[in-house]
């Protein structure tokens, strides 16, 4: 399926999300009958849906949905990309940003396609580790660019909310493939991210 931001919601899993979120509601002590959470459960019930739509989006359509033949060979790098993803081990958010980077082999893509990828694999229940690398290899096989280099920073509500609860921490991770495990270009790579161009 292509890239799509429009919300749309099956009438069907609407309503079975709903009652789950009803029996929820019940099961930790609240009235779900009061003014204040009377329809949350169908809010919830959407919002868990958007919230996990990559499930229902192919990033590799969305790459070649838009590359272009193009002899530029040096290295390409959007970095900042916000993403917001749900840990699959409590459900609870962790947010930061993605960097990437990629080397053409012939082809270049859309800029605004690397952030869409970024959210269609966010998009599910995840663990940092695998985004990484779901982003990366999803760019290598479907580009076939000389090399790619994925860094996340990430915040992480399972750490900051509960358990350790230590609210400054950061998780970092990195793959790389091709030219990028070549110290000389992934430490350019890494120049360039802490680099403040204008």
């Amino acid at each position: 399926m292509a890239y799509s931001n429009e919300e749309r919601y099956d009438p069907k899993t609407t309503e079975h999300l709903q009652d789950r979120y009803k029996d929820i509601i019940v099961s930790v002590g609240e009235d779900v009958s009061r003014e204040g959470l009377a329809k949350t459960p169908e809010r919830a019930s959407k919002a868990i849906q958007y919230l996990t739509r990559g499930y229902n989006q192919d990033p590799v359509e969305i790459l070649k949905g838009a590359m272009f033949k193009e002899e530029y060979s040096e290295m390409v790098i959007v970095k900042n990309i916000e993403l917001y993803s749900l840990c699959e081990h409590h459900l609870l958010p962790f947010f930061g940003k993605a960097h990437i980077a990629y080397i053409p082999n012939g082809y270049i893509v859309g800029l605004s396609k690397l952030p869409r990828i970024v959210d269609v694999f966010a998009r599910r229940f995840q663990v940092q580790e695998r985004l990484t690398h779901e982003i990366l290899h999803c760019i290598q096989d479907t580009m076939q660019p000389q090399g790619v280099a994925v860094v996340i920073e990430a915040a992480h509500m399972c750490m900051m909310m509960r358990g350790v609860q230590k609210q400054n921490s950061v998780t970092t991770t990195s793959a790389f493939t091709g030219q990028f495990k070549v110290e000389e270009t992934r430490q350019e790579f890494l120049n360039l991210l802490s680099a403040n161009l204008k």
